[in-house]
């Protein structure tokens, strides 16, 4: 029973960590990864191979539940999520259907200057 409610108290207090984001950053995150939702042709490089915009998402949303509190802004996801390997250190990038390849990082810092240029926020 005792290990029950270890485990009862361990999950709130993950919930907690990770709902201590403001609501702006929550919607600056979620706008990141409706971006690259919405890049069904493009390949995303994590460690050399190629995932497609699905697996990324779920990806960059598993890195986000595990990163819990560090997580405080879209910059901070940007760097802990969606910008390079934590266990292999290789950046990721992104293959468009052009070819044309970007680090993952650059796009989404691009692509969040714009949402918040759009957003009067700067």
């Amino acid at each position: 029973m005792s290990r029950l409610f270890a485990v009862v108290l361990l999950t709130l207090a993950a919930v907690a960590t990770a709902t201590d984001r403001l609501p702006a950053e929550d919607a600056r995150i979620e706008y990141l990864l409706a971006v690259v939702a919405s890049l069904p042709d493009a390949q995303f490089i994590r460690n050399g191979t190629a995932y497609d915009s699905t697996a990324a998402v779920k990806h960059m949303r598993a890195k986000l539940r595990f990163a819990g509190g560090r997580v405080k802004t879209a910059e901070d996801f940007i760097r802990y999520c969606g910008s390079e390997s934590s266990i292999s250190g290789k950046p990721y990038e992104i293959r468009f259907a052009d070819g044309r390849v970007v680090l993952s990082a650059d796009f989404l810092r691009q692509r969040l200057a714009e949402f918040d240029a759009r957003s009067g926020r700067l």
